[in-house]
C-alpha cells in the first residue's frame, strides 16, 4: 500500500490536516503517517487535542523548531531528509504556507518524491510576508496543486503550472470548522474560559465582538498598535469587545505602553473549540488571521480584516469578510455598519461544503495508482 506523509508543523496545520486524515481512513486504500516537525511547540496540543479533531497522534515529532527563518527552515530540512531516508514515503502532503511546508517540500523534491500541497495558488502580492515567500517557492516545485478559491487556480495558470495538477477541491479548514461547529453542538462548554463573558454578554440581547492580532506588520510597531488600539478602544465603547492575545502581540502592548481600557478583556490564547464557540456567536470578528477570514465566511460571521491585502480574495469577493485596511476611521466605520445591521451578509463559497478532503484523498488515490 502506497504511504503519505502529511506534515505538520503548527496547531493551525493539524486542523488541516485532520479532515485528511478522516477521508483516508474512509478510503482504506492509501496508508499515512503524521509527521509533526515541531516548528511551534504548544503545550495545548495533547491527547483532548487530537481527540477533538477526531485524528491519532503524530507518528513523528522532529522537534525541529525554533531560531530565526533560516535556522529553523534548515533544521526541519536537515531532519525531514533524515526520515525520508529512513522511511521513504511516496508522496509528501504539505498544507498552508508556514516554514515546515517550504522545508519540506524542497527536501522532498530533491529526493524524487511527489508533493502534494493543499491550499495552493493563494497570493497576497506582498513580499514583505514570510508566508507569501513560502507558498511561492512551494508551488514553484509542486507536483500536485490543491486549491481553495478561484483566485488561486487563476494564480497557478498564470504562473505556467500544468492544467491537469490543479485541482479546485474546496477547502479543508472548512471542513473542518463545520465538523467541529457539529461536535460543539453537543459539547460541554462549562469548562471554557470565556464561558462567563459569552454568557454575560449574551443576556437580554446583547452583543460583543472578538479579535486577533498577529501580523508582524500590525503589532511589531508601536506606532501602528496605538492606531489600531485607538480603534478597538473606540468601538469597544459601543461594544464590549474579547482580545485572545497572541504572546508576541501582548508582550508588545506591554513594551509599547498600550492600555485598551476597561471594555476590552484580555485572555490567553484559546484552544480551538473554546474559540469557536466564542466567535461563532459574535456581533463581528476583527482580526489579521488567513484562516479566520475563510472560517467566518464559512459560518456568515461578519468579519473585519485589519490589513491592506489578502491572499484570501473569495472571503471579500463573495463571503462575510471586508478588508479594512488599518486606517482606524474605516476600521471603526466598518464595525458600525455591521451593528447598524447594515454589514455584508455573504455566502459560502462554492465547494466549501465538508467534503474537501474527500476529493483530496480521490486525486492522490488515482495519481498513487
Amino acid at each position: 500500500m502506497k504511504t503519505i506523509f502529511l506534515v505538520a508543523g503548527a496547531r493551525p496545520n493539524f486542523m488541516k490536516i485532520a479532515p485528511i486524515v478522516r477521508a483516508l481512513k474512509a478510503h482504506g486504500g492509501l496508508a499515512f503517517k503524521i509527521i509533526h516537525t515541531g516548528q511551534h511547540y504548544d503545550r495545548d496540543m495533547n491527547d483532548v487535542f487530537f481527540e477533538e479533531l477526531g485524528i491519532p497522534e503524530p507518528d513523528v515529532f522532529m522537534a525541529a523548531g525554533g531560531g530565526s527563518h533560516s535556522q529553523q527552515t534548515s533544521k526541519i530540512m536537515v531532519a525531514f531528509e533524515e526520515l525520508c531516508l529512513a522511511k521513504r514515503p511516496d508522496a509528501v502532503l504539505v498544507v498552508g504556507d508556514v516554514n515546515s511546508t517550504l522545508a519540506c517540500s524542497i527536501v522532498a523534491k530533491k529526493l524524487s518524491i511527489p508533493v502534494a500541497h493543499v491550499e495552493a495558488g493563494l497570493r497576497s502580492g506582498d513580499m514583505t510576508m514570510p508566508e507569501e515567500i513560502n507558498r511561492l517557492v512551494t508551488d514553484s516545485i509542486a507536483d500536485w496543486f490543491f486549491v481553495t478559491e478561484p483566485s488561486g487556480v487563476a494564480h497557478l495558470r498564470r504562473e505556467g503550472k500544468l492544467e491537469s495538477a490543479i485541482h479546485y477541491v474546496g477547502h479543508v479548514m472548512i471542513d473542518n470548522a463545520l465538523y467541529q461547529a457539529e461536535k460543539l453542538a453537543s459539547a460541554d462548554t462549562v469548562g471554557f474560559e470565556t464561558k462567563d463573558f459569552k454568557s454575560v454578554n449574551t443576556q437580554n440581547g446583547a452583543r460583543y465582538g472578538v479579535i486577533t492580532l498577529h501580523r508582524p506588520s500590525n503589532v511589531d510597531s508601536a506606532e501602528m498598535m496605538m492606531r489600531i488600539g485607538g480603534a478597538l478602544k473606540e468601538i469597544a465603547v459601543e461594544l464590549p469587545l474579547i482580545f485572545p492575545v497572541h504572546p508576541r502581540t501582548r508582550g508588545n502592548l506591554e513594551k509599547f505602553g498600550i492600555d485598551l481600557g476597561p471594555n476590552i478583556t484580555l485572555v490567553g490564547p484559546q484552544a480551538y473549540m473554546a474559540f469557536l464557540n466564542l466567535w461563532k456567536d459574535a456581533a463581528v470578528v476583527l482580526t489579521d488571521s488567513g484562516g479566520l477570514q475563510e472560517e467566518t465566511t464559512a459560518l456568515g460571521v461578519p468579519c473585519i480584516t485589519i490589513r491592506e491585502n489578502t491572499e484570501r480574495p473569495v472571503t471579500v469577493d463573495e463571503g462575510s469578510n471586508v478588508l479594512a485596511g488599518t486606517d482606524p476611521v474605516r476600521i471603526v466605520a466598518e464595525v458600525r455598519k455591521v451593528l447598524r445591521g447594515e454589514g455584508k451578509q455573504g455566502r459560502r463559497p462554492h465547494l466549501w461544503d465538508g467534503k474537501a478532503a474527500e476529493r483530496i484523498v480521490q486525486v492522490l488515490a488515482k495519481e498513487l495508482s
